[in-house]
């Protein structure tokens, strides 16, 4: 691979900086569905999603929100193949993140009543964060990802409070999240 290519808006790195979805492909974190989003993560892609999008210096909370949730644990695959996700539990609030061979930290940060994981870049030597919401099928066998827009929260933001203001004030912009990745658990 050419040292160019290492930005290519389709590399691994650019994953999940894909623009906005607007209108109503959006709908899934509106009020009205807050009600079944279930618990957050990595993009996580949790981070990849979001994973590979480690941008911002500061986590969204400084700790976690919630504990890990059991049925996010486990072996996930991308509804194309390509991606596998292994989330495992380093202790009752944090999740290790293993992602296409990158390996992640990540723990949930909910804000204004959006279920959102903050996902640290453990193979980094700046070991940067990536913002991820998330959203777990009632039956638990689909996971869906989308990372935050780093042009509605600037990635120059270097303050959790701010952080989590912007996010507040966000909460029902349509151009919060950029595109959507899903994937399938394993058996």
């Amino acid at each position: 691979m050419r040292i160019a290519d290492h930005d290519d808006i389709h590399s691994r790195r650019h994953r999940f900086r894909r623009g906005p979805i607007l209108g109503s492909e959006q709908d899934f974190v509106s009020s009205s569905n807050f009600a079944w989003l279930r618990v957050v993560g990595v993009a996580i892609g949790l981070c990849s999603l979001v994973f590979s999008s480690c941008n911002y210096d500061v986590p969204i909370t400084s700790a976690p929100t919630r504990k890990v949730q059991e049925r996010l644990l486990g072996d996930w695959t991308s509804d194309d193949g390509k991606e596998k996700l292994k989330l495992r539990n380093l202790d009752d609030s944090v999740y290790v993140v293993y992602y296409d061979g990158d390996l992640f930290r990540a723990y949930h940060s909910d804000v204004a009543a959006t279920p959102l994981v903050s996902v640290q870049d453990l193979n980094s030597r700046d070991r940067k964060f990536a913002y991820v919401v998330w959203k777990l099928s009632d039956d638990g066998k689909n996971l869906r990802l989308r990372s935050v827009n780093d042009k509605v929260v600037p990635k120059e933001t270097k303050d959790s409070a701010d952080v989590m203001a912007l996010l507040t004030k966000n909460a029902r912009n349509p151009e919060l999240f950029g595109e959507e990745i899903e994937f399938k658990k394993e058996k």
